[in-house]
């Protein structure tokens, strides 16, 4: 069935489900800025709000608005800076 997932106080979080295409979580996030590390290739789609991301690598934040998506590989870490309350959606691959 579903899982419930909760981090950083309760500031992210989200709920575990089957796709066709594979696992995937729906989740959400209170403004601030958050660090994860992947153990699968994450394609992760910001559904409402703005996400600013820093990609393993980079020095940069991209600003990500609902509709856009970006990719991490596995096992590496990424930032994310969530300006006001977003919703996203993430498949592992």
């Amino acid at each position: 069935m579903f899982k419930t997932n909760e981090y950083f106080d309760g500031k992210v979080k989200s709920i575990a489900f089957e796709t066709a295409e594979g696992p995937a979580t729906v989740g959400v996030m209170a403004a601030g800025e958050y660090e994860f590390g992947t153990s699968t290739k994450e394609i992760m789609s910001v559904t409402s709000g703005r996400l600013d991301v820093k990609l393993p690598g980079s020095v940069d934040w991209v600003a990500c608005h609902a509709g856009d998506e970006f990719v991490v590989e596995k096992d590496t870490f990424f930032s994310v800076r969530a300006i006001g309350q977003i919703a996203y959606l993430c498949l592992y691959k």
